[in-house]
């Protein structure tokens, strides 16, 4: 253990921000002051001595000096390596210091005490340990910085205070750390402090060394890469001079610029560099480098972070749709809708809501001609969006919605994606025309594909197989067309909001001839507006008699055979322009109409002339139209008994044939009908325009009426149609298509329709003007209908039943 001894007399050599431990051997600059009072001091007293000169080496740290010195003897005094006198002073011992006294010389004379640091002899088997510890990680150092004649020295020390003292040459240990060496008078306890700072340095040296490999490695890898990469780059110029290739700079860097140019996600910017590094690995010759460019550039030319600004201008979106097109409210309010909600969310700072913006899904289900695509364009323009038309007609491959996979030939990304590279923005106005005509084969059904594309909830990470990145379609517009709504999969048509176009009245399709179809047609046969004019009244007439449709194409189609008649009859000198078309010059330029109401005709030619024909109405693709029901007993001798039907009937029409003829069989006594000869007699019940599929339950009530007009001899009122299904006690059931069916039997010049009572509700989606001409009687049993479908018997005697012939 450490102990105290006899008191010195000492000049203080101070020490500034270094710290010399016993053992040690330090060069001092004498041309230091206080270097130079201390030594000059010592040599002084030493003469009246024995001994070298004597110093007490003191740290001072920002002022203060240490509680512990070292003293010092001076060894010899010269010049040091650079020609500036110096000492050179041996550390000797632990010196406590005392009080300041008085000596010779302009140094500062302290008192202090040597502290003995004897260790008892033997060592104690821990310190022992510790010593052998110490000797093999100084060592381990020294090794390192490549001093082997240090490390036998080390290893050549003994003791223990002489061992802790030796790490004081220690270049990594702080000013702070050789301060507490020098205090910790305890040798053992040195010793374990030494031991512990050699070990911390290890360990960071360690770490250190670890990183700098690895920067080291990094840096190398990148020098090699450069140096490879300059190397093939000459020996591809070489191949393209020996091919007569001038073309000069490199594909791939030129690919690697784009992708790191291009404002690209972060997951698809890592997707295109990894591809760039594939297509720097691949041979000019191999095909899988085509591929890689083409992908490149597919991805290169999505417009990732294109959007157009909407027109938050929702009364100038609905001048615009009505500017556009006549009716179709229903889609109008809708679209108007959706625009507010827009502008409310983006005042809200809502745009983006759980990943997902505020897209929507439409389908515009209607017959042909009605404006569903151009509808679309129209919606494109309203929100100030771009429009791009995706036709779906025919598709059977799946791969033509989702992409092919890039290992086939020639693979290209689906008709989606397509659709926004088109566009050139990611929220466009897509319509996706003829989503009814999808079908499906052995390549895969293109309406499951469509499932995750029009899914509010999941198009937000459309997953294109050929881009095989995340595609964001949550802002997109889909505007889906059909005809049929039923033709649609039920899980599809979920995903969509069914807006319906039921088609036009008389007077819409004259308003849309007059400000759309006419200006049109004009400029496609080459005349001026003012040289060819067409009365109100002819163009009601070519709508109401020349066609006889729920849209407009054909009365467009109308319009032009109009005005090319009139322009090759000027061409050929027959006729004087300018020239105003009236109703009465239809005949002479396109024939006679083809759609004469049944009102119109003469009474005796009418098809409900006779007993047995009523006049139903039904739904078909091309929207409402008027049925005809014929009904006829045969001769009791000639035909078998029983029910016929004909016209190409389904299922669900045949059973209703049966229904209406059970009902009368059971209670026709009580409507005072001749029900023995439904008994003894074959029925036929016939549809004409037999080449026509037809189903549907909405017949029941007109084949009643028919039946029941054979029986009675009555005649069924001309201006009447109906339509509801029956059941076999005689109740009227509601139907679907009530729109279609009064605006079809509008056209038709029918005054009086006959509905269910509970498609009373139904009427509100009707046009005013088509209500006002139409006298709608709403019923809840077979019983009222025949009350107002059939005509007053003439006599009283019932007329004799027709026999089929």
């Amino acid at each position: 253990m450490a102990s105290t001894s006899t008191p010195l007399t000492l000049p203080v050599l101070p020490l500034d921000g270094e710290v010399v431990l016993p053992g040690m051997v330090v060069p001092l600059d004498l041309s230091d002051s206080e270097v130079r009072a201390a030594v000059e001091a010592a040599q002084a007293a030493a003469r009246s001595e024995p001994g070298k000169p004597r110093v007490l080496l003191v740290p001072r740290i920002d002022g203060t000096y240490a509680a512990t010195g070292v003293l010092g003897t001076v060894e010899q005094v010269g010049r040091l390596a650079d020609g500036d006198p110096g000492a050179l002073i041996r550390g000797r011992g632990r010196v406590k210091i005392g009080a300041g006294t008085t000596g010779p010389g302009a140094a500062l004379w302290v008192e202090g005490t040597r502290i003995d640091e004897t260790v008892p002899d033997p060592l104690p088997g821990h310190v022992a340990e510790l010593v052998k510890e110490y000797k093999a990680l100084a060592a381990s150092w020294l090794k390192k910085r490549g001093a082997w004649q240090v490390v036998d020295r080390v290893q050549a020390i003994d003791d223990v205070s002489a061992l802790a003292d030796n790490s004081g040459y220690s270049p990594f240990l702080t000013t702070e750390q050789k301060v507490e060496l020098l205090e910790t008078t305890d040798p053992v306890a040195r010793l374990k402090l030494a031991t512990q700072q050699l070990r911390d340095h290890l360990a960071e040296q360690e770490v250190a060394e670890s990183i700098a490999k690895d920067v080291q490695e990094g840096v190398d890898k990148q020098q090699r890469e450069f140096l490879l990469r300059r190397q093939l780059e000459a020996v591809r110029k070489e191949l393209r001079e020996l091919n007569g290739d001038t073309q000069e700079g490199e594909e791939s860097d030129d690919y690697r610029a784009r992708v790191e140019a291009a404002d690209l996600p972060e997951k698809v910017r890592e997707a295109a560099l990894k591809e760039v590094d594939k297509l720097e690995r691949t041979s000019d010759q191999s095909p899988e480098g085509s591929w890689i460019r083409t992908w490149l550039d597919t991805v290169l030319e999505m417009p990732w972070n294109e959007r157009t600004e909407d027109a938050y201008d929702i009364r100038g979106a609905k001048a615009v749709l009505d500017a556009e097109h006549a009716g179709l409210e229903d889609v109008k309010e809708r679209i108007t809708e959706y625009l507010a909600v827009r502008k409310r969310r983006a005042d809200r700072g809502l745009g983006v809501v759980g990943g997902r913006r505020g897209g929507a899904v439409l389908a515009l289900v209607g017959p042909p001609g009605v404006g569903k695509t151009s509808l679309g364009e129209s919606v494109a323009h309203a929100m100030g969006r771009k429009f791009v038309r995706v036709a779906l007609g025919g598709v059977r491959d799946e791969a033509e919605i989702r992409g092919h996979r890039r290992t086939y030939v020639g693979a290209l990304p689906g008709r989606i994606v397509r659709a926004i590279k088109e566009a050139g923005s990611m929220n466009p106005v897509v319509l996706l025309d003829e989503i009814d005509k999808v079908g499906s084969d052995f390549r895969g059904d293109p309406a499951a594909a469509l499932l995750e594309v029009l899914d509010p909830a999941q198009n937000h990470t459309f997953r294109d197989h050929y881009l095989e990145v995340e595609l964001d379609l949550s802002d997109v517009v889909f505007l889906a067309t059909a005809n049929v709504l039923e033709a649609i999969p039920e899980a599809l048509a979920d995903r969509m909001d069914i807006v319906r176009l039921d088609g036009y009245t008389e007077d819409e399709k004259v308003v849309i001839a007059r400000d759309h179809l006419l200006p049109r047609q004009l400029e496609r046969a080459g005349i001026a507006r003012d040289e060819v004019t067409i009365e109100e009244a002819a163009l009601r007439k070519l709508a109401g008699e020349y066609t006889r449709e729920a849209g407009v194409r054909t009365l467009e189609r109308s319009i032009a055979r109009l005005l090319r008649k009139v322009a090759a009859q000027h061409e050929l000198g027959e006729r004087e322009l300018p020239f105003t078309v009236r109703a009465e010059d239809l005949r002479g330029l396109l024939g006679r109409p083809h759609h004469v109401p049944e009102s119109a005709q003469d009474p005796a030619e009418r098809r409900t002339a006779v007993p047995g024909v009523a006049t139903g109405l039904a739904v078909t693709g091309a929207g409402g139209d008027v049925l005809y029901v014929e009904a006829s007993l045969a001769d009791p001798e000639t035909g078998a008994a029983g029910l016929t039907l004909t016209g190409q009937l389904g299922d669900v029409m045949k059973e209703s044939a049966q229904i209406a003829l059970s009902f009368l069989r059971s209670h026709g006594a009580e409507l005072e009908l001749p029900v023995g000869d439904l008994k003894d007699r074959g029925v036929h019940i016939h549809f004409p325009a037999g080449a026509v599929p037809k189903d549907g339950p909405s017949a029941g009530i007109t084949m009643t009426t028919a039946l029941a007009s054979l029986l009675s001899g009555r005649l069924v009122r001309t201006d009447v149609a109906m339509t509801g299904e029956v059941s076999l006690t005689g109740r009227v059931l509601p139907i679907g298509g009530v729109k279609q069916k009064l605006l079809a039997a509008h056209r038709a010049g029918v005054t009086t329709v006959i509905i269910p009572k509970r498609n009373e509700p139904d009427l509100d989606d009707v046009p005013a003007e088509v209500l006002d001409k139409l006298d709608v009687h709403a019923v809840t049993d077979v019983r009222q209908v025949l009350e107002l479908a059939l005509a007053p018997a003439t006599s009283d005697a019932r007329p004799e039943v027709p026999a089929a012939a």
